[in-house]
């Protein structure tokens, strides 16, 4: 019996979604709970498994393509169905676009000589560009054109068309230039689209899902709050040695890394419960008060930006707020995040620094009243006094830390008390760490 696979609801507030990969191909037997396809939504880039097991028998839904919740994406046979088509080279080429190929068009318009073996992506790259797919080597399963093909051999044509001819050789005419290829939005990693526009400069790409909506996030964050910043420098040289002193039998002990960010963390929300201005949001005209600290961890992936969600973090020791953070960094890059997840944060933090920068200055994660931006560690010439007031230079490990805050909620003065604890905790750290 054929099962349907559904796009499916990823979370109450979510409608919709877009096929960003196929990770099977017509054809293709899948294992049940097997990653079948990806999928972005508003929320969350997940990866969703098969249903049952059996053969991927039709792709109803092309890569690209967004669809509302519950719709039929693709169809899968039961294993060893005699409906089930046999793993051919036609049924091999048809997985590619979920639909048979055509025969390829030469750049008169008329039909090769030859079956060239492609994509519908490859052939619009081939016509936006004016290229002849019977000269691109090709070198899928049975030398089908790849997208990878096609792009190099545009690569190719346009280093030919920029080198200048040599003297000792008649004088050809360079090739035509190929237009910048316009590559749809369909499918690929933000990794993908940016190797892609470093090799093509001039290249169109259009947003994936993820950074459209990181895009409209942002621009709808700095048009609802006023923002203001303020950065404390913070002397790190207690916890810089604590972790050094701990960090090897710490992972022995507890099976996860000693960082600085459970310390960040866990200083953050000591503040917050002192300061619960800074927890708050504003609600139809009113401020919101929130129950619990729910702390999110930005996390940069290689195809855009996501924010897990510790939920409860005030009720959490430093060992499972480090184990927390872990657990779901780990599980974003690897898109096995649940959609609630990835919201109902109430303060966020952003780590500006792991690229040497001093601090970055954040735009407030709607509807949050304040964001924390970590800035880089660096070791620093610094001026102690001690007790008697007589003044030594010492090397200490600093770093600046940036609080972005909506200022229709917290004003200058809560923001400097919230920033002096977080300061204090780190500075004076006493806590046990598991």
């Amino acid at each position: 019996m054929p099962t349907d696979v559904i796009m499916p609801q990823m979370g109450e507030s979510i409608f919709e979604g877009t096929i960003t990969k196929w990770l099977k191909r017509a054809g293709d037997p899948v294992d049940k709970d097997e990653p079948l396809f990806e999928i972005s939504t508003d929320k969350v880039d997940a990866e969703i498994p098969s249903p049952v097991a059996g053969i991927l028998s039709e792709i109803r839904v092309a890569e690209g393509a967004t669809v509302q919740v519950n719709t039929v994406v693709a169809v899968i046979q039961g294993a060893g169905s005699a409906s089930a088509p046999a793993s051919t080279p036609e049924t091999e080429e048809s997985a590619a676009s979920a639909a048979p190929e055509p025969v390829a068009a030469t750049l008169d318009g008329q039909s090769s000589s030859k079956n060239i073996r492609s994509s519908p992506l490859v052939r619009r790259i081939a016509q936006d560009n004016n290229i002849d797919v019977d000269q691109v080597t090709g070198t899928g399963p049975q030398a089908r054109i790849t997208k990878d093909d096609i792009l190099r051999h545009l690569s190719e044509l346009e280093a030919k068309s920029a080198r200048p001819a040599s003297p000792a050789t008649p004088e050809v005419p360079p090739p035509t230039k190929p237009k910048p290829a316009t590559v749809p939005p369909a499918t690929r990693s933000h990794e993908a689209v940016t190797e892609t526009a470093s090799q093509l400069p001039g290249t169109l790409v259009p947003l994936t899902k993820m950074r459209a909506i990181i895009a409209q996030r942002m621009a709808e964050s700095a048009q609802i709050s006023p923002h203001v910043h303020t950065v404390f420098r913070v002397d790190m040289t207690r916890i810089v040695r604590i972790r050094e002193r701990e960090k090897g039998h710490y992972e022995q002990r507890n099976g996860v890394k000693l960082t600085y960010m459970p310390f960040i963390s866990v200083a953050a929300v000591e503040a917050l419960r002192k300061f619960p201005i800074v927890n708050a949001s504003m609600e139809s005209g009113s401020i919101r008060y929130h129950l619990n600290i729910n702390l999110g961890i930005a996390v940069a992936l290689e195809w855009g930006l996501i924010v897990p969600v510790i939920k409860q973090a005030e009720e959490r020791s430093f060992l499972g707020v480090a184990r927390a953070i872990a657990d779901l960094a780990e599980r974003a890059r690897a898109k096995q995040l649940k959609p609630d997840e990835a919201s109902g944060s109430t303060f966020t933090l952003t780590n500006s620094g792991i690229f040497g920068e001093e601090f970055g200055t954040p735009i407030i994660n709607q509807p949050e009243a304040a964001i924390l931006a970590i800035g880089g560690l660096r070791k620093e010439p610094v001026v102690i006094t001690d007790g008697e007031g007589s003044d030594t230079i010492a090397i200490r490990s600093v770093q600046h830390f940036c609080l972005g805050f909506d200022h229709r909620i917290i004003d200058g003065a809560d923001a400097g008390k919230f920033m002096s604890e977080f300061k204090k905790t780190l500075e004076n750290w006493d806590r046990e760490i598991g």
